[in-house]
C-alpha cells in the first residue's frame, strides 16, 4: 500500500536524526516551557522523566456541512440524482478525551485515553419529488487507547521519540435511531455515526522536536492500521498522518503556534450487510476516506511556578486547506480543540 511505503520513508527520515553522542542535561530539549508541548490537537507529542505523571482533558468540536464529490462542491439535488434517497446536510461531532501518562523510567512513558463521543447529523430525504428533513444522533464511550512512548535521544535542544498505541474496540458499532423510513422503529446508523471501530487497531508514530530560546518546532508521522474486520464484516480505512508545527515562546507562560497537517485515509474495507448502500450516501463504503490538508493556529498557557505549577491550557482553531474525499461526502469545516493538562 502506498501509504505504508510513505510511512516507511518517514521512519527512515526520523531515525536519521539519531547520533551516538551522549545526552547532556544542560543542552536537552525540555517540556518545561509553554511551547514544550505541541499544539493541543497533536497526540503523543512529548514524554516525561522517571516518575512523571500527567492527567489531561481535551474537548474537540468538528463541523461538517455541504457536499463534495471529490474536490468539487455539489448540491444535495446532485447527490439525489446520483441515486440516493437520503443525503446528509451537516454533521457536528463533539469528543471529550480523558488521558493519563506515567513514566516508569526516563526512556518509557505509558499512556492511556478514553473518549466520550457525540455525533449529530441532519439529513434530507427526497421521495416522489418531495423533500423531508430529519436528524439522527449517537453518543457513548469510544474505543480505549493504551500504549507507550519511547525516547530515543534528547540532546542539543533536539529530541526524537516513537510511540506505539493499541486501540481496544470498546466503542459501539451498533448505534441506532429512528428515521422517516423506519419510524417508529429504530435502524442501525451508517458508518460515520458509529462510536467505535469494532476492530483492534495499532498506531505507530515518530516525533522529532527542536527548540531555541524563543522558538520550537516539531514533526510527527503516524500510521493507524486496522487489524481484521469487526462483527459487522467491515473495518475502517487505515490512516497516515503527518503533522508539522512551529511555535513562538512569547513569555515564560505563553506561546503561539501554527500547524500544517496532511491526512490520508483509505476507504472502508468490507460492507455492513445491515446497511443499504443506495439509501444514503453515508451507507456506501465508496464514499469514505480521502486526502486532507489542514492548518491550525493556537496558543498554550503554562504555569511555570507557584501553587499551580505545570498546569497547561491549550487552544487550537483548525481549518481545511484542501480536501478531496472519496466519492460523495460532507465537506469538513472548522475544528476547535481546547485542553487542560496537569503534570506532577
Amino acid at each position: 500500500m502506498n501509504s505504508i511505503k510513505i510511512f516507511g520513508l518517514g521512519i527512515i527520515m526520523f531515525l536519521s536524526q539519531q547520533t551516538k553522542s551522549q545526552e547532556n542535561e544542560n543542552t536537552n530539549w525540555t517540556s518545561s516551557r509553554p511551547d514544550g508541548h505541541a499544539p493541543i490537537s497533536v497526540m503523543a507529542d512529548h514524554y516525561h522523566g522517571k516518575g512523571g505523571l500527567m492527567f489531561s482533558y481535551r474537548f474537540m468540536n468538528m463541523n461538517m456541512e455541504n457536499l463534495l464529490s471529490g474536490s468539487d462542491a455539489i448540491s444535495n439535488d446532485n447527490a439525489h440524482n446520483a441515486g440516493y434517497m437520503v443525503t446528509p446536510l451537516k454533521m457536528p461531532m463533539q469528543m471529550h478525551m480523558f488521558g493519563m501518562m506515567y513514566a516508569p523510567s526516563n526512556r518509557i512513558t505509558l499512556l492511556g485515553m478514553v473518549n466520550i463521543i457525540k455525533n449529530d447529523m441532519d439529513l434530507q430525504m427526497r421521495m416522489m419529488g418531495n423533500t423531508t428533513k430529519f436528524s439522527t444522533s449517537s453518543s457513548g464511550f469510544g474505543d480505549v487507547k493504551l500504549g507507550m512512548i519511547y525516547k530515543f535521544i534528547n540532546k542539543n535542544k533536539q529530541s526524537l521519540h516513537g510511540n506505539l498505541t493499541f486501540s481496544l474496540p470498546t466503542g459501539s458499532i451498533s448505534k441506532t435511531d429512528d428515521t422517516p423510513m423506519s419510524s417508529p422503529n429504530e435502524i442501525q446508523l451508517p458508518y460515520p455515526m458509529q462510536i467505535g471501530s469494532g476492530t483492534f487497531d495499532t498506531n505507530l508514530g515518530f516525533t522529532y522536536l527542536g527548540q531555541t530560546d524563543n522558538f520550537s518546532w516539531g514533526s510527527q508521522v503516524s500510521a493507524t492500521i486496522r487489524i481484521g474486520e469487526n462483527s459487522d464484516d467491515y473495518s475502517f480505512g487505515n490512516k497516515l498522518d503527518f503533522n508539522n508545527w512551529l511555535a513562538l515562546k512569547a513569555t515564560d507562560w505563553l506561546s503561539f503556534s501554527a500547524r500544517l497537517q496532511g491526512l490520508f485515509v483509505d476507504k472502508i474495507n468490507g460492507v455492513n450487510p445491515n446497511l443499504n448502500p443506495m439509501m444514503v450516501t453515508t451507507a456506501n463504503t465508496q464514499n469514505s476516506g480521502g486526502t486532507y490538508f489542514n492548518s491550525g493556529i493556537g496558543f498554550n498557557l503554562y504555569v511555570p511556578k507557584g501553587k499551580y505549577k505545570d498546569v497547561r491550557l491549550g487552544f487550537e482553531f483548525a481549518t481545511p486547506l484542501y480536501q478531496k474525499p472519496n466519492g460523495i461526502q460532507l465537506k469538513r469545516k472548522e475544528t476547535i480543540t481546547i485542553g487542560l493538562q496537569y503534570a506532577m
